[in-house]
């Protein structure tokens, strides 16, 4: 599910210098799980394949087991899947996601104020 971002503050989990998650990798993961496919959850976020790939690589490389797993075309066709350990990725990922919007919610009400806006 690719989510409304407006008004919410975008988390990146970094290890150091990498970023293990942020909302692109995590909305990624979620497309994949939906569509079954890298190259259909990559045109659902207007990504290129090549990009979505390279997140994939990124992820699966940075944590302990990998979170997606592809299987190339035949007859049948391809595929991509969540792992169990991408499926519990993404849902702390989810989770602290949420739980960092409503615990900060009313300073950004108040930080928003002091944004320009075009409405």
């Amino acid at each position: 599910m690719i989510r409304d971002n407006a008004n919410r503050p975008r988390l990146r989990i970094l290890m150091g210098k990498t970023i293990a998650l942020g909302p692109g990798k995590a909305d990624l993961l979620d497309a994949i799980s939906q569509s079954g496919s890298i190259s259909a959850a990559a045109r659902n976020m207007n990504m290129s394949y090549s990009r979505a790939w390279k997140l994939i690589e990124a992820m699966n490389r940075d944590f302990r087991f990998p979170l997606v797993v592809a299987s190339s075309g035949g007859s049948g066709g391809g595929g991509a899947q969540l792992t169990d350990a991408g499926a519990e990725a993404l849902k702390r990922y989810r989770r602290i996601e949420q739980k960092a919007a409503s615990s900060v919610a009313d300073e950004i009400k108040l930080f928003t104020a002091l944004l320009l806006n075009d409405e």
